[in-house]
């Protein structure tokens, strides 16, 4: 099989991505390789429930003894509430710190069941087996677990690094359209952030990448843990700063998500308006040239994403906003781009330039 390995160096939290294309059968093998204890505990949701069986029947072929949770589908299962439930299942099974927590699904089951992981007996082991774009590229990499408020996105979470990431991209050929463009947003921006020749190659891929080309998605979503393990390496709980600029688009996207509604935006259409916005919020400020915006706003458009947002009332975002997790005491900070490939974190933004920015953004 056609596989690509990163490695991810955190010293003794340490692990690998494995990015494949149909090997089922592997993941067993992979799990048994990095794993002392044989009782796996399978998270996952009706959407990827096929792909979690699959993964099941390795485990099991590998000597695993399997227990298998189905949950609803969406972003509502983010929460406190479901987290309780898995609780239940893990009392109920008896897990103990040998037990391994299988996160088999896009981003909501990869930060729900890490979040449960993270949090039982003080800390059990995560696999992630991601089965969306999105989270291949991105939330499945790099600790973040967590679940929602009410009020704000990913406001209560851990760091709980995984034992390992195993990914085979023969998942994302029965992915909804809509989803796996949601996840080609998050994959745009690691070029805008960390790769100027990254960005080139998606811009001259675009078909490629739609039509879901497994050898041009092998090479992009290992281009882009790679990225982003680069990142993680340097500023693993976000202590340095540095790690921010994963944010890049954020703040503004997870104000979209609230305004719409947890999961009436995918999360990855909400970061490509993001994105935009904040491209012109740094125009603004002078620290980009408008050609770097116009590319960022028409490779989202041949990739056939959201690039404005609908009438929401620019105060009601703005209060979201201020609740952010990158807010500091209320005051509203941003990740901008300098030029392509390059972001830095700002402290100093004006609302009214945040204002403007958003009102420019809204869809007649």
């Amino acid at each position: 099989m056609p596989v690509e390995t990163v490695a991810v160096r955190l010293q003794e939290r340490s692990y690998e991505i494995v990015v494949t294309t149909g090997d089922a059968a592997g993941f067993g093998l992979f799990a048994r390789q990095r794993l002392r204890g044989r009782h796996a505990f399978v998270v996952t949701d009706e959407n990827a429930a096929p792909h979690a069986r699959q993964a099941a029947a390795s485990l099991e072929a590998a000597g695993f003894q399997t227990r298998l949770v189905v949950l609803p589908p969406g972003e509502a299962q983010k929460s406190l509430a479901t987290a309780a439930q898995l609780y239940d299942h893990l009392v109920d099974a008896r897990a103990d710190r040998t037990t391994t927590i299988v996160a088999v699904g896009g981003g909501v089951i990869g930060d729900l069941a890490g979040f449960v992981a993270a949090t039982f007996n003080r800390g059990l082991p995560l696999l992630m087996v991601p089965t969306t774009l999105l989270a291949m590229v991105d939330s499945s990499v790099g600790g973040k677990v967590g679940v929602n408020h009410p009020r704000a996105k990913n406001l209560i979470g851990a760091f709980h690094q995984p034992v390992g990431v195993w990914i085979d991209t023969a998942a994302l050929d029965t992915l909804p359209g809509r989803e796996y463009r949601s996840g080609l947003a998050e994959v745009v921006k690691y070029g805008i952030i960390l790769d100027a020749e990254f960005f080139n190659f998606l811009e001259k891929n675009t078909e490629a990448l739609l039509a879901r080309d497994p050898v041009i998605v092998r090479r992009v979503i290992a281009r882009c843990c790679r990225l982003k393990a680069d990142v993680v390496e340097q500023d693993e709980r976000e202590e340095t700063g540095l790690r921010a600029v994963l944010n890049y688009g954020h703040t503004f996207a997870h104000a979209f998500e609230t305004a719409a509604g947890y999961g009436s935006w995918l999360h990855g259409e909400a970061v490509a308006a993001g994105m935009v916005c904040a491209s012109r919020l740094a125009e603004r400020r002078g620290l980009i040239a408008a050609e770097v915006t116009r590319r960022q706003l028409e490779l989202l458009q041949a990739l056939q994403l959201p690039t404005t947002i609908p009438p929401w009332p620019i105060d009601a975002l703005l209060e979201t906003m201020r609740s952010d997790k990158k807010a500091l005491f209320g005051r509203l900070r941003f990740v901008l781009p300098r030029r392509l490939g390059e972001v830095a974190l700002f402290d100093d933004v004006s609302e009214d330039d945040v204002r403007a920015v958003l009102g420019a953004a809204t869809s007649p």
